[in-house]
């Protein structure tokens, strides 16, 4: 166990082997030094001498005697791989009976193991004959489909050792013989690939008989059972080491057998019929049995021919007994002796599908009983049911088409020459809108809405919104005409329209189905539009006036293409670009809608409500007026009038816009002029403190008396130092001296006072953070004339100035500080109070101090 060197190995003796036969004797070399291809010397004895045979690395090793057999390759060495090899010794005699010997040059470092081994070889004389029928050695057999036959061989040895001997029945398929069952050495029953469901049912069986011989009993035959048979028989013993070894082997063919395949067919190919018409199938039986048999048929219906069995549909069946299942429209007769007629009477276009037949052929057995032996289906039939279909016309005409958008349009569906209809044919429709593309563009088709066989209407997806809002109507007017309404025809709705009128069947299920369908001839929906025009003029009626005058204008329009136009006007002015509150320059001032309907529109300056008016004063001509003018008022006004005409459902339709001439309203003055800039004594300051910033007004020019001069004033902030944020409103003052402040988040508060007729002053107090930032004011002047009317000016805006908030970090730090030391103070004077206290009163101890003489030091030495 501790040891490591080479074995030779050869298998264990004796070999039997029979005479005659071909001999092959394995070596095998392991646990070895050296190259991975080792070489083999091959000896024999039969007493005591060994002669040296082959070997696979010196030609010149064979000894005189095996020079004629190794050179004619009766004796030769067969490499196996690197490490075995096969003695095979071709037709084996008596001769070569003895002791073999194989050998392994040294190719090790050391000598370690066995470098050779040998085996006896049993050479015995041929004990087996096989054989088949007694008649001749091979017979031709002629069965049909579904027929049983045996087949016989006899195998005996008469080996002088213990053999065994192993029967395989085989078919030969092709060019290849394939095994069928087995009764092997060991006696077991072994049936080949794909025999094992019929040797378990029974259908295949080997049987052994007297005068050592096999049958092959085959039941239930099928065209794969046909083809040429033989018994194949092998001798078998067990070695020294208690495997089995095969010896020899020995065939003959016993049978050829030819099995008539039964075929079942339908006489006609592809079948067409007229709706209740009948049908007429014919399935037929080939085969060439002379035997007593019955048959079983069966009729199926599927409407896909690559249905099977279980999903197809049973009509009618004819058992072994020829009983008939019951139905009412279908037969089933037996016309000769292979053949078998189905009758469909008033076949109906379902019936239009694929129709085969399932046959099986019944032998009778020797206990009066019935066996089922064959059973095929035919190839599927197709069966084409054509629908009986009404003959009729249809015309398509427009009762009313339209002259301009929004105006009606009816068309009217008519079956017409009506002939060979039945009581079961109803008719539907469906109507299409085709629209006119320009050039060489693909027209489609767009389905508006079909009707089915319960005259049930079906929306399609063009105008599905407008038919569920009854904007589009679908009737049936009478029993051959139908009829399509569009209440009010929009320019979308111009194209060519047609109809589609279906006839549909009742079938014997009561189900309806579509058999034809007629197009009528397209009717086209057009009238001719011309584009609208819209004519707008502004006159002012007072060429000259003054501020606090009233200012009057008039608008005439005209149009033309336009059926009953009515009129939308709304004034505009177009201001300066001093006007703050409207940035484009454009002001919607006051609208008149085509009801007449008056709304002020961007019109906020609430003491003037009442002072702009819009009438109309004919069914083209508008007059606007504004009291009591001002500089501010100062501009270009316009009016803008867009024309209606009535749409769908009373609804207004927006048809054409217009604008007109503008008209100017200039002031000649030669009052003052104002400025306004910030001022601050200390832009810079801590937090808490109070900021105080001046908005002051200067005028230039004509001098006024200050009762003449009011102002409206507003602080704005820009919370960034560069102005590129939205300004925050702080607080307002108007001209009335109400102050107006904006909410704010901080704690700091605000306050705006007039301390002089042209000085504000805002103060912010309690600054925070949040206070920083540009700071400007908004003057609004304004002036009294000398008719005492208040005129506004236009608004002016301040150069903004910045607002810095520091933080003062001695006072924030200094109640902190003086806090801390105090404390700390505190805390250190406590300490050491109760420290004091603790060492007097509460750890004091009593320590008696021993005595001790005075005694000099000992000297280094003595240490």
């Amino acid at each position: 166990a501790f040891c490591r060197g080479r074995i030779v190995r050869v298998p264990k003796g004796p070999l039997i082997r029979v005479v005659g036969t071909e001999v092959a004797i394995p070596c095998s070399v392991s646990d070895y030094d050296g190259p991975s291809e080792q070489n083999f010397d091959w000896e024999f004895s039969r007493e005591t001498d060994f002669v040296r045979i082959v070997s696979t690395w010196d030609s010149t090793f064979t000894s005189e005697e095996y020079q004629k057999r190794v050179g004619r390759g009766d004796i030769k060495l067969r490499r196996s791989s690197n490490d075995a090899v096969e003695l095979v010794i071709r037709n084996i005699q008596p001769a070569d009976q003895g002791r073999y010997k194989c050998s392994t040059p040294s190719t090790d470092a050391t000598v370690q193991g066995n470098y050779d081994a040998e085996v006896q070889v049993k050479v015995i004389s041929d004990g087996l004959s096989v054989s088949g029928s007694k008649a001749r050695s091979s017979t031709s057999l002629q069965l049909s489909e579904g027929d049983s036959f045996k087949l016989r061989c006899s195998a005996i040895t008469t080996s002088p050792e213990h053999t065994h001997l192993h029967v395989t029945w085989q078919i030969k398929s092709g060019s290849s013989w394939q095994d069928i069952l087995s009764l092997t050495h060991e006696g077991k029953f072994q049936p080949g690939p794909g025999y094992e469901e019929r040797y378990r049912s029974g259908d295949i069986r080997l049987d052994t008989g007297a005068n050592d011989t096999y049958r092959l009993s085959v039941s239930q035959a099928s065209s794969a059972d046909g083809g040429a048979y033989r018994c194949l028989v092998s001798e078998w013993v067990r070695g020294a080491d208690g495997s089995w070894q095969q010896i020899q082997e020995k065939s003959v063919e016993i049978a050829t057998v030819s099995i008539q395949r039964t075929d079942v067919v339908i006489s006609t190919s592809n079948v067409s019929v007229t709706e209740r018409d009948s049908l007429d199938l014919t399935c037929n039986i080939t085969t060439d049995r002379s035997g007593i048999f019955q048959a079983e048929v069966m009729w199926y219906f599927s409407a896909s021919p690559d249905d099977t069995l279980s999903d197809a549909q049973l009509l009618l069946s004819m058992d072994h007994d020829s009983v008939v299942s019951d139905s009412t429209l279908i037969s089933l007769s037996h016309v000769d002796r292979n053949s078998y007629r189905l009758l469909v009477r008033d076949v109906d276009v379902e019936d239009s599908g694929y129709y085969f037949c399932e046959a099986a052929i019944w032998v009778p057995l020797h206990n009066g009983s019935w066996h089922k032996v064959v059973e095929r289906t035919s190839a599927p039939v197709s069966v084409v049911v054509a629908a009986l279909e009404p003959d009729y016309d249809v015309f398509l005409n427009a009762s009313k088409t339209p002259k301009f958008s929004d105006d009606p349009t009816e068309l009217n569906c008519r079956i017409t020459n009506v002939q060979d209809t039945e009581a079961n044919i109803r008719f539907a429709v469906s109507w299409y809108y085709r629209q006119h593309l320009p050039g060489d563009d693909v027209v489609t088709e767009e389905l508006l809405a079909s009707m089915d066989a319960d005259w049930t209407l079906l929306p399609g997806d063009r105008g599905r919104e407008r038919i569920q809002n009854g904007e589009i109507i679908f009737s049936k007017k009478s029993a051959d005409t139908f009829s399509l309404r569009i209440q009010w025809t929009s320019e979308s709705d111009r194209g060519d329209y047609f109809c589609v009128i279906s006839a549909w069947s009742r079938h014997r299920n009561n189900s309806w189905v579509k058999s034809k369908d007629v197009t009528s001839a397209s009717v086209n929906i057009f009238w001719a539009t011309q584009d609208y025009t819209l004519t707008v003029e502004a006159v002012k009626l007072k060429p000259f006036f003054v501020a606090g005058h009233t200012f009057e204008m008039t608008c005439k329009v005209s149009s033309k293409n336009i059926k009953t136009p009515r009129y939308s006007v709304l004034i505009t002015a177009e201001k300066p670009f001093t006007d703050q509150s409207h940035p484009n320059g454009t002001t919607r001032i006051i609208s008149l809608n085509q009801d007449s309907v008056v709304r002020l529109e961007d019109w906020t300056d609430q003491t003037r409500v009442d002072g702009v008016v819009l009438e109309k004063v004919q069914e083209n001509e508008f007059r606007y007026r504004m009291y009591q003018t001002q500089i501010s008022d100062a501009g270009l006004y316009r009016c803008v009038v867009t024309a209606w005409s009535p749409g769908g459902g009373g609804m207004w339709r927006e048809a054409v816009n217009g604008l007109s001439n503008p008209i100017q309203i200039d002031f000649q003055t030669s009052g003052p002029v104002f400025n306004v800039s910030v001022h601050s004594d200390s832009p810079t300051i801590y937090q808490g403190e109070v900021a105080d910033l001046l908005c002051i007004v200067t005028t230039e020019g004509m001098p006024l008396e200050p009762d003449d001069m009011s102002f409206d004033v507003s602080w704005f902030a820009v919370r960034s130092f560069a102005l590129d944020r939205e300004p925050i409103l702080l607080a307002s003052l108007d001209r009335r001296g109400i102050v107006t402040q904006s909410r704010r988040n901080g704690s700091s508060d605000l306050s705006l006072e007039r301390i002089s007729p042209l000085e504000f002053r805002l103060r912010v107090h309690g600054c925070e953070d949040h206070d920083f930032g540009n700071h400007y004011c908004v003057v609004t002047p304004w002036v009294r004339s000398a008719t005492g009317v208040w005129q506004r000016e236009p608004d002016i805006k301040a150069k903004p100035i910045f607002l810095s908030v520091k933080m003062d970090v001695l006072n924030a730090f200094k109640y902190p500080l003086l806090i801390g030391i105090g404390l700390a103070t505190v805390t250190g004077l406590l300490s050491c109070l109760i420290g004091y206290c603790s060492s007097r009163w509460c750890c004091k101890k009593e320590v008696q101090e021993t005595r001790r003489e005075r005694r000099r030091l000992m000297s280094m030495e003595m240490d």
